[in-house]
């Protein structure tokens, strides 16, 4: 009989026993928060099984009895007969793994957070799996991962590398998921899943999220609603391509894996050196997909998921909309005197400022030679960094450091230093292609971008990324190109440390044409990210309602523009402040009323985004149901809220029933006020400058409207405790 040491719970080693003494003298393995439970336990022939999900149960001495039925990280070569977690081909060529029981430890992490690392072992072989969970006892929430490395006198191949592998019993499953494209991105969409293996995946290496996104919700036995029903949340943290595979076994038992796509992307993974995973977030809310979000976007802010998640965000004035690509010094010196007199905290310039071989005059050339041009800004970047000064407000700056133009001085001095397949033509998307971060030279060339902006006193970074990899191919890899997909991330994350160990809290939007890059791989180094392209009102009230569902509102860069003037600018307003707010519109073509509402719309977003910032969300009425759409913002202590209304395309004589709003604390009394009144505009919404229990508000509701339904109108209301 094989020997192992096993480690106990509180790190002491026990004497060597056997496997079969081990398998019942190992307790069952709790990872637990406030009201979620994780259990693992040791069974036959040394094997880890995951006995429980859901939630925490009342008597912890019952996790003894659970059922061992679902291995929980199966490999690949031995028995396992559905999905690996894993597939490891040896250097000996045997593609066969078999994982045992090793060890087990737990510790402290901080207040309310612990960490367990479970150690796994191949008997034959010398690989070692270590499972990480860590788990946050008041956000509700799990981060997993996994760690491989083995001891083999040469290398081994990976070819199926999963984050995590969870396990569900029901007799149907409910699968929400956000999909979409450019300038529609995150469309909520719910289906039941059927037998077999439903995969939610990208191929696309950068841009990963342009047609599917790396969260989801997941309801076993019945779909969940905002408040009802038991719910699992999950959300990869991986800034390139990813698999999410949803496989229903032969018993109807639900097999769930996450992590990196292994689509090309064999990894060769030498003796001693870790492979380390992406980390997989996820929850699990007995009381719908809302309380799910607020364990999310708790977690986000408090514990890291984004960068600075507690702290304020800057509201900004970009100049795209206003300027394209046809601006000088002058006409920017007037727009950040705009942006002063509109109230905003920030001046953003967008694309177009560089280049003097190639002037960026469109998106055909310029790309890659990142000096100020002349023609434009003949007094360089640092001219602008003083006007804003002068302003009394920031200066901001786009770039898009990961791409080139064919028709750059870049690309003339360094073609290989592009992503090219060799003896084929370039493929070109927005007309450039891609640098290859596996390259630490690019690596250092792109580090170099942003230090030289923040360097020079730019206090804020949009970092765009406006294509895909297609006809990729790293000469630094030579030999290992299935490396590309994996190493070009973990190249731009080398980037993004290096960043945020010399400029910690500088603000940045992390944009990809979009939404293409809403993931918590890329969140924790930026403090926003742009959700679409795509600015029209009524557009963005269900992409930014898809990405709610994962993403705190301080999250979500959501800016008024002329994209669509048939709306209102009152309804634009109002739709970008459920996020956080900016503006992408000319300032100075504005009339007087619409100047004087803008400004008290920016005065009142500063007073009250603390709400909206750090609140809890509760989603009343959804656009995917309804042609209405209402969501709030609770703060912590209940003493105040924020609440949107918005009438989409109602239908003629529609009738119009009172939203029952939540969170609220049903003993306080609560004055409701409606606000971002056009000027010399009176409260439209009855209950405005009326008093309220939180028990009426949430049991009766209010109308939000006057209770006649007007396409593309909407209605802000502050609530006040007194």
């Amino acid at each position: 009989m094989r020997l192992l040491r096993l480690r106990a719970l509180s790190g002491l080693s026990f004497l060597l026993i056997g496997f079969s003494a081990a398998a019942q003298s190992v307790a069952p393995i709790v990872i637990e928060t406030e009201h979620m439970s994780l259990v693992l336990a040791v069974g036959q022939r040394q094997k880890l099984y995951q006995t429980y999900l859901g939630p925490k149960l009342a008597t912890a001495a019952e996790y003894q009895q659970l059922p061992q039925r679902h291995e929980a990280y199966p490999p690949a070569g031995t028995d396992n007969l559905f999905e690996p977690a894993l597939r490891v081909v040896h250097a000996d060529g045997n593609p066969a793994l078999a994982l045992q029981y090793a060890d087990v430890q737990t510790a402290k992490a901080g207040e309310g957070i612990t960490n367990t690392t479970i150690r796994l072992r191949d008997p034959l072989y010398p690989v070692e799996v270590q499972l990480h969970f860590v788990a946050y006892q008041r956000e509700d929430v799990i981060k997993t991962w996994t760690e491989i490395v083995h001891r083999e006198k040469k290398p081994v191949v990976l070819t199926n590398y999963a984050s995590a592998m969870l396990h569900l019993d029901a007799h149907q499953y409910y699968l929400t998921q956000l999909h979409g494209d450019w300038a529609e991105e995150a469309q909520q969409q719910e289906s039941p899943l059927t037998s077999g293996v439903k995969v939610i995946d990208t191929k696309l290496g950068t841009r990963a999220g342009m047609y599917q996104t790396p969260s989801f919700f997941l309801a076993p036995d019945h779909p969940a609603t905002e408040t009802t029903g038991d719910v699992l949340a999950g959300s990869l943290a991986w800034t390139g391509n990813f698999r999410l595979a949803f496989e229903l076994d032969n018993e109807n038992m639900l097999r769930l894996s996450a992590g990196i796509n292994p689509y090309a992307s064999e990894y060769t993974l030498p003796a001693g050196q870790p492979f380390i995973t992406p980390e997989f977030i996820f929850t699990y809310s007995t009381q719908g997909k809302g309380q799910a979000s607020r364990n999310l976007h708790r977690w986000a802010r408090q514990q890291g998921g984004t960068l600075d998640g507690t702290q304020p965000r800057l509201t900004l004035l970009n100049n795209w909309e206003a300027t394209f690509f046809d601006f000088d010094e002058p006409k920017l010196d007037a727009l950040m005197g705009d942006a002063a007199k509109l109230g905003v905290d920030l001046f953003l310039l967008d694309d177009g400022w560089f280049g003097n071989k190639y002037p960026r005059k469109d998106d055909t050339q310029g790309l890659g030679d990142w000096q100020p041009t002349k023609t434009k800004l003949p007094n360089g970047v640092g001219h602008l960094v003083q006007t804003a000064t002068k302003e009394g407000i920031k200066f901001g700056i786009w770039i898009e450091p990961e791409m080139v133009n064919p028709k750059s001085e870049l690309y003339e001095k360094h073609s290989d230093w592009v992503l090219k397949l060799p003896s084929r033509p370039e493929d070109y998307y927005r007309n450039q292609l891609a640098l290859d971060l596996t390259n630490p030279k690019v690596q250092d060339f792109v580090y170099g971008i942003v230090d030289a902006q923040l360097s020079q006193g730019a206090a804020y970074l949009k970092w765009d990324c406006n294509r895909m990899l297609t006809n990729a191919y790293s000469q630094h890899l030579g030999k290992d190109q299935s490396h590309l997909y994996v190493d070009y991330v973990r190249g731009l994350y080398r980037v993004l440390d290096r960043v945020r160990q010399k400029y910690p809290h500088t603000p940045m939007m992390l944009c990809s044409g979009g939404g293409a890059r809403a993931d918590y791989g890329g969140l924790k180094y930026f403090t926003e990210f742009w959700p679409s392209d795509d600015t029209d009102a009524l557009e963005r009230v269900y992409i930014q309602w898809g990405f709610l569902n994962f993403f705190p509102s301080n999250t979500l860069a959501s800016h008024v523009t002329n994209w669509n003037q048939s709306q209102s600018l009152k309804f634009r307003t109002d739709v970008a402040m459920m996020g956080k707010l900016g503006y992408d519109i000319e300032v100075s073509k504005m009339t007087p009323d619409e100047l004087k509402f803008s400004q008290q719309a920016v005065k009142d977003y500063k007073r009250l985004s603390p709400v909206i910032w750090q609140g809890d969300l509760f989603k009343l009425r959804s656009p995917y149901e309804s042609n209405q759409a209402a969501l709030m913002y609770v703060a912590p202590q209940q003493d105040k809220a924020v609440l949107f209304g918005y009438d989409l395309r109602p239908r003629y004589h529609e009738t119009v029933l009172p939203v029952r709003l939540q969170g609220l604390d049903p003993a306080r009394r609560y004055r409701l006020t409606e606000i971002n009144l056009l000027p010399g505009r009176k409260p439209e919404v009855r209950a405005s400058g009326q008093t309220y229990s939180g028990d009426y508000l949430m049991k009766v509701g209010i109308l939000l409207n006057n209770g006649e339904a007007k396409a593309l109108t909407s209605h802000v209301l502050e609530l006040t405790a007194e």
